[in-house]
């Protein structure tokens, strides 16, 4: 059941990557590959968090399948400064070549996105420019602020980019009102207005050599920038399309502390009582959905999914079959609480792993957090629940027969049950229930297991259940 719930989340958070194959009809080739893989990612709407998270993945899906190219379709009024340094750094990490289409727009945030791309074309109605820094409601920028952001935003242009030589003037000119942009005699944008580019205007040449001012081309359609930069060679294009679950993805992730600790916690209340029940299942589910909302994200694959079943398999051996090994059940929990900070790391598939406060801060901290949830939620219920009908009915009810005695664990019989005998009603393997004068009580065995008929003597009472172990020769005699 819990299977086929994670595989039904999975397809449905996770975007579709359509692929299909075509060949170009022009001849103008840039790469030289027999057959090339191309990624397209939409680049759409206002920059923020969920066009960072369809931006990472799909750029790391790249450079798994080590693909050639990677396309941006971009159509933005610009965004966020910050998500747009991120997406900046992210697109860099791609060791192949990058071309962004503007599709119509590209403003603010997406022209400096797409000034990091080794190659730009435009839609025959594109625009792209004003990219003044402006603060997440639109007003403006204090000046010693925006002069901090252009300047590191420009030397971060600066270092990305591969472009024409006029890209970072141009660039300037988009964001810095104030600044001139001339190019010989020829002035292109005087002092007090930002620069704003259409599509002829950013293919036109200047200079001695000619320099094309922006843009690599017009064209059409993404097929068509293919064909420019692949010719007739045969290419595979891998197309991202953009779901609702980026934007759940934002919600989620802001709440991976709490999905965790709870998700944690029904684990724990799990493996506390017999069978496998509401609490195992809705733990499970919590716990997956923090590792879909994080592979959502970019940030993870499908590995720490897998790494986190093995740690839970490992704890369920330890429980069920060799109680008091600890080795199964510590390693089972290393993994566990291992995958966790994997999910949430941002880990890149061309990069080695380096063990560094900047890549794994914000997991220990979700985690720690998470920690923290499952741990007070824990001693809330050990302190609280058992008392309550709820606790009763839910939990220590859960293995009995229906015509069987009803099981008692009240506190107030806690010194009285203790070196009393009874007969196991069920095998415990650790846990199952006992029966001690025709009442029967939930207990578990502290090491091995007990078959179901086989005499037992109580060692002690705990939160949840009595500490039993076989009764001996010496307690006979």
């Amino acid at each position: 059941m819990l299977r086929f719930l994670l595989t039904f989340l999975a397809l449905l958070l996770a975007p579709q990557l359509v692929a299909e194959e075509t060949s170009a009809p022009k001849i103008e080739a840039e790469i030289s590959a027999k057959k090339g893989l191309v990624v397209v990612i939409p680049v759409q709407g206002v920059i923020a968090d969920p066009v960072l998270y369809i931006i990472r993945r799909g750029l790391k899906e790249a450079i798994d399948a080590k693909a050639d190219l990677v396309v941006l379709d971009m159509d933005t009024p610009g965004g966020s400064a910050g998500t747009t340094i991120e997406i900046m750094e992210a697109i860099n990490k791609f060791p192949g070549r990058t071309a962004t289409f503007v599709n119509e727009e590209a403003g603010s945030a997406g022209a400096i996105i797409a000034s990091i791309t080794d190659d730009i074309y435009f839609a025959p109605a594109g625009v792209m420019g004003a990219a003044e820094l402006v603060s997440g409601g639109g007003q403006d920028v204090p000046e010693a602020m925006k002069r901090k952001m252009e300047s590191y935003i420009r030397a971060k242009t600066r270092a990305m980019s591969s472009g024409p030589d006029l890209r970072a003037d141009v660039l300037k000119a988009m964001m810095n009102s104030d600044f001139e942009l001339k190019i010989g005699e020829e002035i292109l944008k005087e002092k007090g207005e930002l620069l704003t580019l259409s599509a002829k205007e950013a293919i036109q040449q200047y200079g001695d050599p000619p320099e094309t001012l922006l843009a690599s081309g017009i064209v059409e359609n993404v097929d068509e920038l293919l064909g420019k930069i692949y010719g007739e060679r045969t290419y595979t294009v891998q197309k991202l399309e953009v779901t609702w679950s980026e934007d759940l993805a934002v919600v989620l992730n802001g709440l991976a502390p709490i999905l965790m600790g709870l998700g944690l916690l029904g684990l724990f209340i799990e493996f506390k009582t017999p069978g496998f029940g509401i609490f195992g299942v809705g733990g499970g589910l919590l716990l997956g959905i923090v590792f879909l909302s994080h592979y959502v994200a970019g940030f993870s694959g499908h590995e720490p999914m897998l790494i986190f079943v093995l740690g839970v398999l490992l704890v369920a051996v330890e429980l069920f079959f060799l109680p008091g090994m600890v080795v199964f059940a510590l390693s089972g929990i290393v993994m566990m609480l291992g995958s966790l900070l994997w999910a949430m790391a941002d880990i890149w598939p061309n990069e080695p792993i380096t063990i560094s406060g900047d890549l794994f801060f914000t997991p220990m901290l979700n985690l720690s957090l998470g920690l923290v949830v499952a741990v007070v939620g824990a001693v809330l219920i050990m302190r609280f629940l058992p008392k309550g009908l709820f606790w009763d009915k839910m939990i220590l009810q859960t293995a009995i027969a229906p015509n069987a005695p009803a099981a008692r664990t009240e506190e107030v019989l806690a010194s009285s049950l203790i070196g009393q005998r009874g007969i196991a009603s069920t095998d415990l393997f650790p846990s199952g229930q006992v029966e001690i004068d025709g009442q029967r009580y939930e207990a578990k065995v502290a090491v091995g297991s007990i078959d179901e008929g086989q005499e037992i003597v109580v060692v002690e009472k705990e939160d949840f259940d009595l500490l039993v172990r076989p009764v001996n020769e010496e307690d006979k005699a």
